[in-house]
């Protein structure tokens, strides 16, 4: 797992369940908004659908010297913090890394945050449906870079 995620996987257990969903809040506020050349264009943009609440996210890659960085955004509304919060953990723990390093989280990283119990089951799906989206997104855009 990429060392910036791993770390925020480690916060989060080191938590009791009600200061996990206090720290989910807390990325829920940080996450950033989305630049103008996105907010003016929402078809750039796809809906992860298995979410309750609207997300919306894309991904963009950047190259940076030798390596191709990918660039995470999403838009989710403000009365969604468990949404929201979620995206921004995937924002800090793998906006900017490669490609590879991206695909190398696993699918069940969602679970390690320690949430199963304070968030029902739809919420969990939709928090593991966004990191897949994201993984398929950086996929297809790697097999089209090569």
């Amino acid at each position: 797992m990429p060392t910036a995620l791993a770390a925020i996987v480690d916060d989060f257990q080191a938590l009791s369940e009600p200061e996990r969903l206090q720290l989910l809040l807390e990325f829920s506020q940080g996450l950033p908004e989305l630049p103008e050349r996105l907010r003016d264009h929402p078809e750039l943009l796809e809906q992860v659908v298995e979410c309750q609440s609207p997300l919306f996210l894309t991904i963009e890659t950047e190259e940076v010297g030798p390596a191709t960085e990918v660039r995470l955004f999403f838009k989710a509304p403000a009365e969604a913090p468990t949404t929201r919060g979620f995206a921004g953990v995937l924002h800090e723990g793998l906006d900017g890394l490669t490609a590879e390093e991206i695909l190398s989280v696993p699918d069940d990283m969602p679970e390690l945050l320690g949430l199963t119990r304070a968030i029902t089951p739809l919420r969990m799906r939709g928090m593991t449906a966004m990191l897949g989206r994201i993984k398929r997104k950086v996929a297809a855009a790697s097999a089209a870079g090569s």
